[in-house]
């Protein structure tokens, strides 16, 4: 099987999860190398979770919805879950009045939030110096 082509979109591995972002519209053939790319990661990193932060995209079209509800439908296939981060409230209202929907696909209000839906928790404190315990 020929390796996915790069899209130029960052996928990075925290532990058991991945995340990523869609900084703009995808086209057909970026969508298309996206969704192969990501799931390729998913097996070959062993994500159980999946974040992709869409914070940046102003308008999602049809296609990108459909694109969505499909890799979260293969993610899940492969033993991962999906969360959708970040979706602006003009994307919401637009969604909802052309009748699209993400069937399947979970969301959370931003990143953070959907990190810790995936399990991930933010250290209260940082860390002190090696050796020396924190009060």
């Amino acid at each position: 099987m020929t390796p996915p082509r790069p899209t130029g979109v960052p996928i990075l591995r925290l532990g058991d999860v991945l995340v990523t972002g869609l900084l703009n519209e995808l086209d057909d053939t970026s969508a298309l190398a996206f969704t192969a790319e990501l799931t390729e990661r998913i097996v070959s990193d062993g994500a159980r979770g999946v974040l992709i932060d869409i914070s940046r995209l102003e308008i999602i079209d049809s296609f990108v919805a459909r694109t969505l509800t499909e890799l979260t439908t293969m993610a899940r296939l492969l033993g991962a879950r999906v969360i959708v981060a970040g979706m602006r409230p003009a994307v919401a209202i637009t969604l909802v009045e052309l009748g699209l929907r993400l069937t399947g696909v979970e969301t959370a209000l931003n990143a953070e939030q959907g990190l810790t839906a995936l399990g991930w928790q933010r250290m209260p404190h940082p860390p002190g110096p090696p050796g020396k315990a924190r009060p």
